[in-house]
């Protein structure tokens, strides 16, 4: 079942929301070369208590016999890495590397999604624009996410704009619905077709997440049980944003 959140759910669903979205602004200004992932996740997780939300990723169930649930409040990946990195203190963020940064906040019964890549000091120009094509996709796709349109239109838009690029979207995961669950109904992959899927109503809340990988879009996951990878080697760039469908143009609630 696709959830239509009311105003009320809306207006309760916003804080969590900037919560998600101040917490990757204060990591803007403080990711480094020279800085462990643990130490993101920290300054995260102490980040998002102050502000009186709760680490949602943190404990979700790896819902696989013998893997982990996931253990810290980030998923960080850099470079290779697509998405569900796990920090740690030996993984040390260096001097050209590309970083990507998901979370998501739970407050008032209600999650917040939204993700970001980094470019770490003197980056190649072939991670640059990755990067800048991975965000310009959200905003590209998120045109269609009108009342009336449909789920294939998003979808559709992501791919057509990334592989003007000549780079590959991640086809085995995708975008969700999200509400009081991280991870509701309808499923946005970042592939499809026009006209089709779910139709979008108003009062909807979604995540677009374009997951964009530099050359083959083939992945593989590492024996973490999370960590998914480029099977290449090449460089993977991650961009996501929780939006609420209108009337009009969809409103993106994890930008303040």
């Amino acid at each position: 079942m696709v959830s239509i959140k009311s105003d009320r759910e809306i207006k309760l669903m916003m804080e969590a929301c900037r919560i998600t979205a101040e917490t990757h602004d204060m990591l803007e200004k403080n990711i480094k070369a020279g800085m462990s992932t643990y130490d993101l996740d920290k300054m995260a997780e102490e980040f998002i208590k102050s502000k009186g939300g709760i680490p949602a990723q943190k404990g979700y169930p790896s819902g696989v016999k013998g893997v982990l649930d996931f253990p810290s409040t980030l998923c960080i990946s850099i470079n290779d890495e697509v998405i569900h990195g796990i920090p740690s203190k030996h993984r040390i963020i260096q001097d050209g590397d590309i970083v990507s940064i998901d979370l998501v906040v739970l407050k008032n019964g209600f999650h917040g999604d939204a993700a970001r890549t980094h470019l770490i000091g003197n980056v190649s120009e072939e991670a640059r624009k990755l990067v800048e094509v991975t965000k310009q996709a959200f905003f590209e796709a998120i045109k269609f996410a009108k009342e009336g349109n449909r789920v294939g239109d998003i979808s559709f838009a992501v791919n057509d704009y990334v592989k003007k690029f000549g780079f590959s979207v991640v086809k085995e995961f995708q975008g969700h619905g999200i509400g009081r669950e991280m991870h509701e109904e309808p499923g946005v992959p970042n592939y499809g077709k026009q006209g089709k899927g779910i139709r979008l109503q108003k009062g909807m809340t979604i995540a677009v997440e374009p997951m964009v990988i530099q050359k083959s879009p083939e992945i593989l996951e590492l024996e973490d049980g999370w960590t998914i990878v480029t099977e290449d080697g090449s460089l993977a760039a991650h961009y996501e944003n929780t939006i609420l469908i209108t009337e009009k143009e969809a409103k993106v609630l994890t930008i303040v």
